[in-house]
C-alpha cells in the first residue's frame, strides 16, 4: 500500500513521491547513520560508488551467506550459489559466462519476444509480473507448459530473498525452488540451444560445469526478472502516460531506469573495519545504499530531476555497478521496451506494491 506524509526509509520505495527525501540527503547527508534503524544509508553518488566498489563490503553478512531460514532447503541451495548473492573469485568466474552467455541474445530478438508475450497477457499484473518471466524462460530454450510454471513458481521463491522475509515466505520459497530444479533440470542436462545451450557452453569453458551451480543462476536469472522488470514495465507505462509516445522508445525506457528506479536500494555488510565517506564503518555493519538517491544526485547528473531521454552520459546506479553490476540490465530494458511496444493504453495507478526496496506500481483499469 503506498504511503503518504513524509518518506522514510522504510517506507520510501512504496512512497507516491520519494524524491525529495531522497534530495534531502544528498544535500545534508550524503553518507551517515538512520536515527530509526541505526543502520549506514549511502545517498550520494560518490558514497554509493565507494560502497560499491569497497571489497571488503559484501552481499551478504560474513556470518550467515545463506538466511537462516532457508539452510537446508532447495531454496537454500539455489541461494547459495547465486552470483548476486555471493562473493569472490567464483562469483566472478559464474558472473563472467553469465554475462557472455547473455551476450548470445540480440536486443531484436528479446524485443520481439516480448512483445508476442504481451499480447497474450491477460491482465497488468500478467503483464508486470507474468511476461518478463516467461520471456526468459523461453529464452533458455524451456517450450511447452514450462514458461508458465516458471513464472508462477518465481513468484514464490523471490519471496526468500528480502530481509522481510518471514518464515511462511521462506517456506514457499522452499517448495517452489524444489520444483523449479525439478522442472528446469532436464533441460539443462539436455543442453541444446538458446540460452540455456550457451551457457552449459560457456560455464564448462570457463571451468564450471557442475549442474548445481548452473542451474542455481538459471533460477536466478528468471528471479532477477521478476520485481526488477515488474517494476520497470509499471514505471514505463506510467511515464508515458505523462509524457507522451517519443521517437526513440528505447532511450525513454533509460531514463525510467534513472529517474524512476525499480530497485530504489540495496544493502551491503562490512566483513571488516572499513572507511566510506570519511566515516569508520565497523565490522559487522549494515549499509542501505540508495541508488534512487544517487541517481538524481545533480553532482551525476545535472538537472537530475528532470525527465530528459537522451541524457547524454547519464551516470545510473539502479542496476549497481562493479562485481555486482547486474547482467540482466540490457535485457530487463529490452522487455520493457517490447512490452511497452505492444500496450499502447494507459493503466491507473492505485499505490505501490509492498516493498523495502523495489517500486513497483500498482497497475489497474481495463486491460487491452
Amino acid at each position: 500500500m503506498t504511503r503518504s506524509g513524509p518518506a522514510t526509509l522504510d517506507a520510501a520505495a512504496t512512497h507516491p513521491d520519494p524524491y525529495p527525501f531522497y534530495a534531502d540527503l544528498v544535500a545534508e547527508r550524503p553518507f551517515g547513520r538512520d536515527a530509526d534503524s541505526g543502520l549506514w544509508v549511502a545517498a550520494g553518488a560518490a558514497a554509493v560508488s565507494e560502497v560499491l566498489a569497497d571489497p571488503v563490503l559484501g552481499v551478504r553478512p560474513s556470518a550467515e551467506p545463506v538466511p537462516r531460514g532457508i539452510v537446508g532447503t532447495p531454496a537454500g541451495d539455489v541461494f547459495g550459489e547465486l552470483v548476486r548473492m555471493t562473493d569472490g573469485a567464483a562469483q566472478a568466474q559464474r558472473r563472467r559466462s553469465l554475462i557472455a552467455a547473455l551476450d548470445t541474445v540480440t536486443e531484436e530478438q528479446v524485443v520481439a519476444l516480448a512483445g508476442e508475450q504481451a499480447a497474450r497477457a491477460t491482465g497488468w499484473w500478467d503483464l508486470q509480473f507474468g511476461v518478463p518471466v516467461r520471456v526468459v524462460a523461453a529464452l533458455l530454450g524451456a517450450g511447452g507448459d514450462v514458461p508458465v510454471e516458471a513464472a508462477r513458481l518465481i513468484g514464490d521463491f523471490v519471496r526468500c530473498i528480502p530481509a522481510s522475509a518471514t518464515a511462511e515466505d521462506q517456506a514457499a520459497a522452499a517448495v517452489a525452488a524444489g520444483r523449479l530444479l525439478d522442472l528446469l533440470g532436464p533441460h539443462l542436462r539436455a543442453g541444446g540451444g538458446g540460452l540455456l545451450g550457451a551457457l552449459v557452453r560457456l560455464s564448462a569453458r570457463d571451468g564450471w560445469p557442475q549442474p548445481a551451480p548452473l542451474l542455481a543462476n538459471v533460477i536466478g536469472l528468471l528471479s532477477q526478472t521478476y520485481d526488477a522488470t515488474a517494476g520497470l514495465v509499471g514505471n514505463t507505462l506510467l511515464a508515458l502516460a505523462r509524457h507522451g509516445r517519443p521517437d526513440d522508445l528505447a532511450a525513454f525506457v533509460a531514463e525510467v531506469v534513472r529517474h524512476d528506479a525499480p530497485i530504489q536500494n540495496t544493502r551491503r555488510f562490512a566483513a571488516g573495519d572499513t572507511t566510506v565517506a570519511g566515516h569508520h564503518v565497523p565490522a559487522g555493519s549494515t549499509i542501505v545504499l540508495l541508488l534512487a538517491a544517487a541517481n538524481r544526485d545533480p553532482l551525476a547528473n545535472p538537472d537530475p530531476h528532470a525527465f530528459r531521454p537522451g541524457r547524454a552520459d547519464p551516470q545510473v546506479f539502479t542496476f549497481g555497478r562493479g562485481a555486482h553490476r547486474c547482467p540482466g540490465r540490457a535485457l530487463a530494458t529490452a522487455i520493457t521496451v517490447g512490452v511497452a511496444s505492444a500496450v499502447t493504453a494507459a493503466p491507473v495507478h492505485e499505490g505501490h506494491h509492498p516493498s523495502f526496496n523495489a517500486r513497483i506500481p500498482v497497475l489497474k483499469g481495463q486491460f487491452p
